[in-house]
């Protein structure tokens, strides 16, 4: 019997992920939250719920490709230190995509250089800012992959004829899944042109790189014991999003309970006024070279915005970065000053530095 139907309906190893669970814990902890953490979180919700709408968009799409293929959502990888998340993986008889979602608020420009600029209206003008490369990110996926993959094969033989193909086979995707977002990717070299497309073309770019592909066709068989190999590799990774806000949540409780009003004291006599530095930023942390290399990231950053380096992050927010040393970008959320835009524009570069500067340290 056949493993597809006569429509070959695709089919799905793994459809849930992660964030519907994510956002119905955080709407708990918003309940109980007060003042800034409150926001945060609310922040955070629309953040994750407008990620999980992209990603329904595209497995709608998937769903309704008519080709056989396997599909699996929200796979975790872990590769001694590396760690991917990757949105979609999806095996077809010739070849194996790996999908990144973005559903991104805004029309996307793509320069002939690489760079993502995105482009909305606020308050009567509008605003452009470079974001970090997706195509970059999903490479980063890709390569965990690849390295896990290699790892297993026993013989030098196998992990060279290994490399040789990997590119063959392996394609990476960047999917705008915002219906209203204008993709213009006219000065893009084409390499780059040919990694990012909206989420309604893409059943039509999966058809036609299998047209195009002259590798063999695996057997119905043979695509699902791949499809399952890949989904063997699944890894959860134990990151619990919201235990930063239930932390922050206690913190609260806590100094309520400190500040709740005692008996009076009489003072004969109020103590001199001591002056308090406003302004004063705590000496950072002593790594001279992570501080470095972050002034040295925050300074091109502002340059290339063409704003001032303070906008990027201040001393101040830098000194509760290097305190805290976030290892995700979700984790980089609850650093003092970093919100969902700022953490999408600059999170994976500065997570980068700092996990190369633990490294190093």
């Amino acid at each position: 019997m056949s493993l597809f139907n006569t429509q070959s309906t695709p089919i799905f190893l793994k459809e849930e992920s992660t964030t519907a669970e994510q956002i119905a814990r955080l709407k708990e902890l918003q309940e109980k939250a007060t003042g800034k953490v409150k926001d945060d979180i609310a922040r955070e919700i629309n953040l994750a719920s407008y990620g999980e709408i992209g990603e329904k968009n595209i497995a709608f799409e998937l769903k309704n490709a008519g080709m056989p293929m396997y599909i699996i959502h929200d796979l975790h990888l872990q590769f001694e230190d590396l760690t991917a998340q990757i949105d979609y993986v999806v095996v077809t008889r010739k070849l194996i995509f790996f999908i990144e979602c973005k559903n991104l608020y805004g029309n996307i420009e793509i320069d002939n250089q690489g760079n993502f600029v995105r482009s909305y209206p606020w308050n009567g003008r509008t605003i452009k800012e470079g974001i970090y490369s997706p195509i970059t990110q999903n490479q980063r996926h890709l390569e965990v992959y690849k390295q896990l993959n290699r790892s297993n094969k026993k013989s030098l033989v196998m992990r060279i004829g290994f490399d040789k193909c990997f590119d063959k086979f392996h394609k990476s995707i960047v999917v705008l899944a915002n219906p209203k977002t204008i993709l213009n990717a006219k000065y893009a070299k084409k390499e780059v042109k040919d990694q990012v497309i909206r989420a309604d073309q893409l059943i039509a770019f999966i058809k036609n790189a299998e047209k195009q592909s002259k590798e063999l066709a695996s057997s119905e068989k043979g695509m699902k014991e791949l499809a399952n190999g890949i989904l063997g590799y699944h890894t959860p990774i134990p990151t619990d999003y919201t235990q930063k806000y239930e932390e922050r949540i206690a913190n609260q409780a806590e100094t309520s309970v400190k500040q709740a009003p005692a008996a009076p004291i009489i003072v004969e006599k109020p103590p001199a006024p001591v002056p308090v530095l406003e302004t004063a930023v705590p000496p950072l942390p002593q790594n001279d070279e992570l501080v470095s290399k972050l002034k040295d990231f925050r300074l091109k950053q502002s340059r290339a915005e063409n704003t001032k380096a303070y906008c990027v992050f201040t001393d101040k927010q830098m000194q509760d970065l290097l305190s805290k040393m976030p290892k995700t970008t979700d984790e980089l959320l609850g650093v003092t000053g970093f919100g969902p835009v700022k953490v999408e524009k600059y999170g994976v570069a500065i997570i980068d530095l700092l996990n190369a500067g633990m490294r190093l340290s």
